[in-house]
């Protein structure tokens, strides 16, 4: 089995350096996390392996999800982040729903951003895709890479 079986990926070219493109996902993660109406609340980002991370969706009719609960893997500024939900900080174990990887890599005067989730198995691949992973994602890279050119605009 190769790990792309079980992913689902979403990946744009956005007119911005790098840096820029960083600071926005770092900084500005409640303003393009979810699909809007619904908004994100970072409850916590400590972006270091093993660093929690925790944010919270809410929707325009009061809904609420999670926290979103997990750590980070591998964290290279501007490059790569890796988190799972597998463990809550300080590496306790919970049902675990996916590992996300986020890359960024320049490419034609601007920056290649791939949003990745990697499933445990076929039926949380299905799952996500019956959540809505599409268009939930796509409108999520919408949001980010207008907010990234934005930015930069205004840079």
């Amino acid at each position: 089995m190769s790990s792309a079986e079980h992913e689902l990926s979403v990946s744009c070219h956005i007119a911005a350096p790098r840096a820029i493109c960083w600071k926005v996902w770092t900084d500005l993660k409640d303003e393009w996390f979810c699909p809007k109406p619904w908004r994100a609340e970072v409850i916590e980002e400590d972006l270091r392996p093993g660093g929690r991370s925790a944010v919270q969706m809410f929707g325009p009719d009061g809904e609420e999800t999670g926290p979103m609960e997990g750590v980070f893997l591998d964290v290279v500024p501007e490059a790569l982040v890796v988190s799972t939900d597998a463990y809550a900080s300080g590496w306790i174990p919970q049902t675990p729903f996916m590992t996300a990887v986020w890359q960024w890599a320049e490419e034609a005067e601007g920056t290649r951003f791939t949003a990745t989730a990697r499933h445990w198995d076929a039926e949380a691949k299905a799952r996500h895709e019956e959540m809505g992973f599409h268009p939930g994602w796509d409108q999520m890279l919408d949001q980010y890479k207008a907010l990234c050119e934005i930015s930069a605009a205004s840079a």
